[in-house]
């Protein structure tokens, strides 16, 4: 078995941020699904496997105020620091591998493009939505995205599990309300198409 976090390091060492298949410079679906909750402006969000993405420049440039940045690669975090410059001193910075972390605060909204996905392992699967349902606040959201059935088998070299808005649905219908899902096509640096599910729910009372 890989070790995930060395893969993921030699990545972002050695890659550009504009040669990822997932690179936006603008998230436009995430932004837009983040629209829909009409969050404060103080609601406390957490960005899964953001690695170097812009979706923390675009929240803190609408006047959203507490931001939490989670990757299991340092050396992303380190890039997107970097980027924003004295900006991140205004960001919290997690380096953990999301299929085993505790979140240690309560969340407003759990935001995940392309991370939940890459666990395949039922253990970590379980361990991921039991460590979702116990860091929402009440009533608090979540956004995934992942590659659709009719999206990739492999991303950066690595095995992912493909989900239909059934099977995310059916996934989260135990302590979520499904809000709004949608299949959305990604057109990746190179031309390639990318289908993803992108879901939002809200955690039941």
């Amino acid at each position: 078995m890989k070790d995930i976090k060395t893969h993921w390091e030699t990545i972002y060492k050695t890659k550009n941020i504009t040669d990822f298949c997932w690179y936006q410079s603008k998230p436009i679906t995430s932004l837009k699904f983040i629209s829909e909750l009409d969050l404060k402006k103080d609601a406390k969000i957490i960005d899964i496997g953001a690695g170097e993405s812009y979706l923390a420049d675009h929240l803190l440039a609408d006047g959203f105020s507490d931001l939490t940045i989670l990757d299991i690669s340092e050396e992303a975090l380190d890039h997107a620091r970097l980027r924003l410059g004295k900006k991140a001193e205004d960001l919290k910075w997690i380096n953990a591998d999301i299929s085993n972390f505790i979140p240690e605060e309560k969340y407003d909204l759990w935001h995940d493009r392309a991370t939940f996905h890459f666990l395949t392992e039922e253990t970590q699967i379980q361990n991921y939505l039991k460590n979702l349902e116990n860091s929402l606040n009440p009533g608090g959201f979540v956004i995934i995205g992942t590659f659709s059935e009719k999206g990739s088998k492999k991303c950066s070299g690595l095995e992912i599990k493909q989900y239909s808005i059934a099977e995310m649905s059916d996934l989260l219908a135990e302590n979520f309300k499904k809000l709004h899902c949608e299949n959305i096509d990604h057109i990746t640096s190179s031309g390639a198409v990318q289908n993803f599910t992108f879901c939002s729910f809200q955690k039941k009372s």
